[in-house]
């Protein structure tokens, strides 16, 4: 495999560079004196970013642009073999690496990185120990697949020896990865068009914690079922967290205030300083969780207990979590990157924490596969707002050969006693929402895909 070295920079092309991951990664080489180029499908608002960084960007993909000076290609999972760009760097015997495997080359380059995993809470927990990174003037290298208003987007690029990224499990991109310091958020069934079932799942979290050294640290959820099997016979610390007493790092005393904002007394381990109160800005005791892990990895940093608290303070969530849009009409809009149950779950409990009088909550299903795989899942947590509405599902990558639509997750929720409404348009959907909602109902987009136009377009 193509090794990065940074005390060796040279031309990088990155097929797909409009992605936000992707053009984190390009601004993160151009930062170290790389010289960097790429292409996207269609110009975007990170494209012409990175445009006016110096980054050239070629608006369509075609075999012309990929010039003999390019030393790596780096492609997107969505770049197919028959990409004209893909293509021409073959037959040129241009190197190549994709976007997983970059990020772990670049991880190499750190002497304190830091992967952040689970099926759920990557890009909080992420960038709550951005947060805390940040607060304690530590000057760290951040990858977070979210934008952070704090550091005006999803990548920050820093002088220390500290790098944070999320480590995503899909088609294995997390085994790539060179962490010092790992965390497991959870395991759960989700990516069930690339993993057969759930043990296959916990195999490849398995292989992940077997990435750290013996001088590294597992910080891992003692929720999970059966957690000791991940971490058995690791040559690494391994140290947990949980919302019972109990785990390493555990909760007492946990309130909240009229939002759904939790404080907590946080237990750690003595040596890393005493007991400490914790007030978040972001609903939910999910969040808790989170925070647990983001003060274990920031513990073994070296970060005083008084920063990690003055960093989870100043954290009020990424773009698409549980994020406050606005109010129309006399009704609140919030919009969610939920889209497996239990996140759907942990943002309705959240949402009912908040002022409100009914909940409503508008949700696109994402991707087929994980539509029909979980279907009763979604019916049962979905059931937790007052009105379901359902978009069409919203296919991503994949195309529809299972016979699964959104009017079978809409006949599941009304077999449980739940009113249930799905439209084919967004338009139909937000003139229903003009319609019906009154004074102090709670409307929530959700899901990973562009659901959150509707949102937009009501309040333009």
């Amino acid at each position: 495999m193509y090794q990065i070295d940074f005390n060796h920079p040279v031309h990088v092309y990155f097929v797909g560079i409009g992605g936000i991951s992707m053009s984190g990664l390009a601004q993160i080489l151009a930062s170290e004196g790389f010289t960097v180029s790429g292409s996207d499908r269609s110009e975007s608002a990170i494209t012409k970013e990175l445009e006016e960084s110096g980054i050239r960007v070629f608006i369509g993909q075609r075999a012309e642009n990929i010039s003999d000076d390019i030393d790596l290609a780096v492609f997107t999972a969505a770049i197919h073999p028959d990409n004209p760009e893909y293509i021409a760097v073959q037959q040129k015997g241009i190197p190549s690496l994709n976007r997983a495997e970059l990020l772990g080359q670049l991880m190499k380059n750190y002497r304190n990185p830091v992967a952040v995993s689970g099926t759920h809470g990557k890009t909080t927990t992420t960038s709550m120990l951005s947060e805390i990174l940040l607060a304690a003037d530590a000057d760290p290298t951040l990858s977070i697949g979210g934008v952070l208003q704090d550091i005006g987007g999803n990548v920050r690029i820093g002088k220390s020896s500290c790098f944070v990224a999320e480590a995503c499990e899909y088609t294995n991109s997390f085994l790539h990865m060179f962490p010092g310091i790992g965390i497991i958020l959870n395991i759960e069934e989700d990516h069930l068009d690339f993993f057969k079932d759930l043990e296959d799942i916990r195999h490849s979290f398995r292989r992940f914690a077997r990435l750290i050294p013996a001088d590294g640290l597992l910080i891992i959820n003692a929720g999970i079922d059966n957690w000791e099997e991940i971490a058995r016979e690791l040559p690494c610390r391994v140290v947990t967290f949980s919302l019972e007493e109990g785990a390493d790092y555990y909760p007492s005393d946990i309130r909240f205030d009229e939002w759904g904002h939790p404080s907590f007394t946080l237990h750690g381990p003595a040596v890393y300083g005493g007991e400490i109160r914790i007030s978040l800005r972001v609903p939910g005791l999910h969040n808790v969780g989170n925070a647990l892990a983001a003060v274990a990895a920031a513990d073994r940093l070296g970060i005083s207990r008084e920063d990690s608290a003055k960093g989870l303070y100043a954290f009020t969530g990424t773009d698409r979590r549980f994020q406050y849009m606005g109010v129309k009409n006399g009704f609140t809009i919030i919009d969610d990157y939920a889209h497996h149950p239990t996140e759907i779950e942990a943002t309705l409990r959240a949402a009912k924490a908040c002022p409100h009088d009914r909940i409503i909550c508008v949700f696109q299903p994402h991707t087929y596969s994980r539509t029909k795989s979980l279907l009763q899942g979604f019916a049962q947590a979905l059931s937790h707002a007052d009105i379901v509405i359902l978009t069409d599902i919203y296919a991503a990558r994949e195309t529809d050969t299972l016979g699964i639509s959104s009017q079978t997750l809409q006949e599941e929720i009304q077999k449980l006693g739940h009113d249930c409404l799905y439209f084919p348009s967004f338009s139909e959907i937000e003139n229903y929402l003009l319609s019906n909602c009154r004074n102090n109902d709670l409307v929530i987009t959700m899901g990973a895909g562009n659901v959150c136009e509707i949102g937009k377009n009501l309040l333009s």
